[in-house]
């Protein structure tokens, strides 16, 4: 694919911003698309000087805002979502998911593109059959009753919808399920997972917060590692069609990612945390996932990808980086 126009909505956020970065270092142009609810300008100041870079500032849940997309787009990626209600909000985690990724398929439709879409790695829910196979793995959703499972069924149900309207439309779709990315432009809060929160807790000489009891394991993601399996995804045909897995295989306890930031710091003393109960921060039962790490056997056969980015290494880059960025109070803070 040489020289496409590609779509991307949530552009100005964590993962949009760095595709966005990839696409066009590639030669093609991109047409970004973000309300900046949770995007920041700061992270497209670069793409912004690119003439092969449009920025389209509106909201996806509007089915207006696809209508006035110039009529070259050849490939959608849509990023643009809500994700877990940590803080509440579950309605709209369902809502904006739903909306967004209709007007979306809409969009593909009506233009007859590809259509590459983002899903996540929480529609494997609590299953314990580890690593997640996209074939062999099913869903095993949570009670109803717990907030946090929210996010899994909207994007579960994104995923049906994209593939219902690959085949009652005839165009492709690809499915792309994230475990744990990471690294610059990620917002320094809880949404963007464990590690900014425990690097910004080390670097003030803070006491690191760990929902539970700290033994349950995740694999973390280097976000270049993230954007090449989203490029690969984007130009390649073969993953047309298909849900693939992409993710580190490096799998570490919650309570071990904790030491690896602070030895990552290269701070003195010792390791300071704390284990938070999880009825602390949710009025509802907290329903948590104990193992969670993929079998990416199927993204590497058809993409060529795989995580190169070791967990230490993909730390003392985002380390860097987050030192600069809450200096400079930009690059995705929320």
């Amino acid at each position: 694919m040489t020289g496409k126009t590609v779509l991307v909505t949530g552009a100005a956020g964590f993962l949009g911003s760095n595709l966005t970065e990839r696409l066009l270092a590639e030669g093609h142009r991109v047409v970004g698309l973000d309300n900046l609810s949770m995007g920041h300008l700061s992270n497209i100041a670069g793409a912004m000087e690119n003439p092969n870079f449009e920025f389209v500032q509106a909201d996806v849940t509007d089915s207006k805002t696809f209508q006035q997309l110039s009529d070259d787009i050849e490939v959608l990626v849509h990023l643009a979502a809500f994700k877990i209600p940590r803080y509440g909000k579950a309605i709209d985690t369902l809502k904006i998911n739903y909306y967004g990724t209709e007007n979306a398929l809409d969009f593909g439709k009506d233009r007859n593109i590809k259509c590459v879409l983002a899903s996540t790695s929480d529609v494997y829910g609590r299953n314990p059959a580890v690593p997640f196979s996209e074939a062999s793995t099913d869903s095993l959703i949570g009670n109803s009753k717990a907030p946090r499972w929210s996010y899994a069924v909207s994007k579960l149900f994104d995923e049906h919808l994209a593939l219902a309207y690959q085949d009652a439309y005839g165009f492709p779709v690809t499915l792309l399920r994230f475990f744990g990315s990471y690294g610059p432009r990620q917002p320094l809060s809880w949404w963007g997972g464990p590690p900014p929160v425990f690097i910004n807790a080390v670097l003030n000489d803070e006491t690191i917060p760990i929902h539970g009891d700290g033994q349950q394991t995740r694999s973390f993601t280097y976000v270049s590692d993230t954007v090449d399996g989203m490029y690969q995804s984007i130009i390649r045909d073969e993953a047309n069609g298909e849900i693939l897995n992409i993710g580190s295989q490096e799998e570490v306890t919650i309570i071990e990612l904790a030491k690896r930031v602070k030895l990552a710091t290269g701070t003195p003393g010792e390791l300071n945390y704390e284990l938070v109960p999880y009825e602390s921060f949710s009025k509802n039962k907290y329903e948590d996932v104990m193992r969670r790490v993929p079998d990416t056997s199927l993204s590497q056969k058809l993409l060529g990808t795989s995580a190169k980015v070791s967990l230490d290494e993909g730390l003392k880059k985002t380390i860097a980086w987050q030192k600069q960025a809450v200096a400079d109070r930009g690059f995705g803070i929320n």
